[in-house]
């Protein structure tokens, strides 16, 4: 096994993606940070990281298309997913779950919680 988790961060808020690629890689992750939806689905298919987390609204592809493509290809089918997003209303949080991510997690975030977060998928994934 990969002795550091790959997390794929796709966000295209440079200042939340270096944020939440500072907080992943100073827990010891390494990380691949892209800024969009075609990108992020691109970094799926060249790396297969150990987890997604997918900003929600994004240009090209939203982090719910991507979760529905990645959900489609047997390869991945199985790469947990946080979605990532200012989308707080109940219909789309039901709307990410049901696109088939893992968890939801709603802008303004605590780093600290996201790390819990990507810590608690993670776990879940490999048991």
């Amino acid at each position: 096994m990969n002795a550091s988790p790959t997390i794929l961060v796709a966000d295209d808020d440079a200042d939340i993606r270096d944020l939440v690629t500072f907080k992943l890689e100073q827990a010891g992750y390494r990380v691949v940070a892209v800024a969009d939806g075609v990108q992020a689905l691109e970094a799926v298919r060249a790396e297969l990281p150990d987890l997604a987390v997918l900003d929600l609204m994004m240009p090209g592809l939203s982090g719910l298309d991507v979760c529905a493509q990645v959900r489609r290809d047997p390869t991945s089918a199985r790469l947990p997913v946080i979605m990532l997003t200012a989308r707080v209303q109940e219909q789309d949080v039901a709307l990410g779950f049901g696109t088939g991510a893992d968890d939801y997690v709603t802008k303004p975030f605590s780093p600290r919680e996201l790390l819990s977060r990507v810590q608690a998928v993670l776990a879940r994934a490999a048991t």
